[in-house]
């Protein structure tokens, strides 16, 4: 790999283990709407900002009084949300800190991104206790202007960490829009892993450069990747002596 300097990782699917409590939230509080949702229609939305995924469900139910509705919804879904996630049931992917502590003894900078609202974030990382010390930056979908697949997340994550080339970003993600999101900043490597919301069928067919299992695979992906490219120039290096 070349110069890697920061690494991007959602959170929901990608860090946080996904115990079903977004697509509970969703389903229940459009419900109340009157607005009725299934499965794939959630999963297809998986990734993005989560007031722009209401807007969505919204705008297809009613064609006026939309942008009114989706801020009556949102906020009672964060809610309902918040209520879920306090009565227990997050905690972290396998491995995700551990990968965390590696890039960063290496000098790597890591961003956590999230389409969730700022204090919903907030209640996720206070449950796995991560608010402070484990990441360099935490981005929130409510503080950029669009959210995946927009690569506002991305840049917001380069600002605040100091990183100006998007040459030496990695993304993490587990769905098609963490990796459209990547696609469209410019990022060098683009990384699905397969525990979360989208399977390997679909990030097949999304822009990638690799997909692993878990995030907790990464410092294996990025040192067999680094390991190879030092055979390469030391094969060079033996070749030019002859």
């Amino acid at each position: 790999m070349q110069k890697l300097s920061l690494v991007v990782f959602d959170m929901a699917g990608t860090t946080i283990a996904d115990s079903g409590q977004v697509p509970d939230a969703f389903s229940t509080v459009l419900g109340r709407h009157g607005i009725t949702v299934d499965d794939a229609a959630l999963r297809a939305v998986r990734g993005a900002s989560k007031r722009d995924a209401i807007r969505h469900f919204v705008a297809q139910k009613h064609s006026t009084g939309v942008d009114e509705q989706t801020d009556r919804i949102y906020t009672e879904f964060c809610d309902y949300l918040a209520q879920l996630f306090n009565s227990g049931g997050v905690k972290a992917i396998a491995g995700a800190a551990e990968t965390f502590a590696w890039l960063r003894e290496r000098k790597i900078k890591v961003a956590l991104n999230t389409g969730f609202d700022r204090p919903t974030a907030d209640l996720i990382l206070d449950a796995v206790v991560w608010r402070n010390g484990v990441a360099d930056t935490i981005v929130t979908g409510d503080e950029v202007a669009l959210g995946r697949p927009a690569p506002f997340l991305i840049f917001r994550s380069m600002e605040n960490t100091g990183v100006t080339s998007v040459h030496e970003v990695m993304c993490v993600g587990d769905t098609v829009l963490d990796l459209e999101a990547g696609r469209n900043a410019g990022v060098r490597y683009a990384v699905g892993v397969l525990s979360g919301a989208h399977g390997k069928a679909q990030l097949e067919k999304a822009p990638h450069t690799h997909l692993i299992s878990s995030v907790a695979d990464l410092p294996t992906l990025i040192q067999k990747q680094q390991d190879r490219k030092s055979t390469r120039l030391n094969s060079s290096h033996t070749d030019i002596s002859r």
